[in-house]
């Protein structure tokens, strides 16, 4: 039995379509914007290699990653594939991490005074070294706040041996359109800008684009747009499903009116029923939440996730489906066409981005369009 046929269900990813999410993206900015991509956390549970090839192939040459490691690994696979791109590491420079991001040519993202001294600090010994300086304008994670900022406008040698390539900033809420927000942020960050006066910045990430040309500056971060995730609430756009995610029925039975289903007897047949499990479960980032909320698809037809979410298994009423059309073998549609990584988040009471980092180690795993 071939690796396909062993596992419970089976991954598609489709990187001509991601391809086609890039340049859709890339297409809404001027010529001289730089698209980069953010490919962090093995490009959002897709495969760093399989994505960070293709898109180098289409012609992405600048990365965004959160953890060291993940900046080595993407600069090793680029090098042995002859691919020449910035690497930005957004999580900054950790004490004892220089002369491994001066080594592997990473540009850190620096997000405190700290980080800037200490950068610094080495730079000088080593020639120069470049980096991104992170203002934080109003999401109180990473970056420099207004205290740091304003300690940094008046020793501006603090960054002595610094080359400051971009000033970057994180919009908060850019998912939604009508967020005043977004445009308090853009104003902060302009005015953060003109105070320290460096010329080139990024602000928009995937959504952060489609709010339009005020938000793009000279660099763009998207990720989630890339992998076929939604951007902006409520906005359906030419983005491409990137995901296909197909599990395996094990058992077909029929049960009477009344009978429990699964763990804690969550769920009562309202009827004599068809009930279909499949091999797939928590186990494999199928969430638990969707228990007796999930849905599925068998052809066009809709089946209802009834029952919780184990580990391994998880099971459909399939009763309105002829029995002839569905046997054990038949294939579920979990995430596709009909039920998209974001329609399955909602459902889950999450969002696409997690629904994408959390696909197990389990499934088989087939790309299309792969170098």
């Amino acid at each position: 039995m071939d690796d396909a046929n062993r596992a419970g269900a089976h991954l598609t990813v489709d990187l001509n379509a991601l391809a086609a999410n890039y340049a859709f993206l890339k297409s809404q900015l001027a010529d001289d914007t730089v698209c980069a991509a953010v490919v962090k956390a093995d490009a959002y549970g897709l495969g760093l290699e399989p994505v960070a090839l293709r898109l180098a192939h289409s012609g992405c040459n600048s990365f965004f990653v959160a953890l060291i490691d993940e900046a080595i690994s993407l600069r090793s696979l680029l090098t042995e594939h002859n691919q020449k791109a910035d690497i930005f590491l957004l999580n900054g420079v950790e004490n004892g991490s220089e002369s491994e991001i001066h080594q592997f040519g990473i540009t850190p993202v620096l997000n405190s005074l700290a980080e800037i001294e200490r950068w610094s600090s080495y730079a000088k010994q080593n020639g120069g070294c470049k980096a991104v300086l992170h203002l934080d304008t109003g999401m109180s994670r990473l970056g420099l706040d207004s205290r740091e900022l304003n300690i940094f406008s008046d020793k501006p040698e603090l960054a002595d041996g610094i080359d400051i390539t971009y000033l970057m900033s994180h919009l908060a809420c850019a998912d939604d359109r009508t967020a005043t927000k977004n445009k308090k942020q853009r104003d902060l960050f302009n005015q953060y800008r003109n105070r320290l006066g460096i010329k080139k910045a990024s602000l928009a990430n995937s959504a952060g684009i489609l709010l339009g040309a005020k938000y793009h500056y000279d660099l763009v971060r998207p990720g989630a747009g890339i992998y076929g995730i939604q951007p902006i609430i409520n906005e359906i756009n030419s983005l491409s499903q990137v995901v296909n995610l197909k599990g395996k029925i094990l058992q077909i039975r029929t049960v009477d009116t009344g009978e429990t289903v699964g763990y804690g007897a969550t769920y009562q047949t309202p009827r004599t029923s068809r009930l279909a499990t499949v091999a797939v479960g928590y186990g494999d980032g199928y969430f638990r939440t969707l228990g007796n909320r999930g849905f599925g698809y068998i052809g066009k037809t809709r089946v209802p996730v009834v029952g919780r979410v184990s580990m391994d298994l998880i099971t459909f009423d399939i009763t309105d489906i002829p029995e002839h059309e569905v046997t054990p073998g038949t294939m579920v549609e979990l995430i596709g066409p009909h039920y998209s990584a974001d329609n399955l988040a909602a459902d889950a009471g999450t969002i696409g981005y997690e629904v994408l980092t959390g696909l197990g180690a389990r499934y088989s795993r087939n790309y299309i369009g792969s170098l």
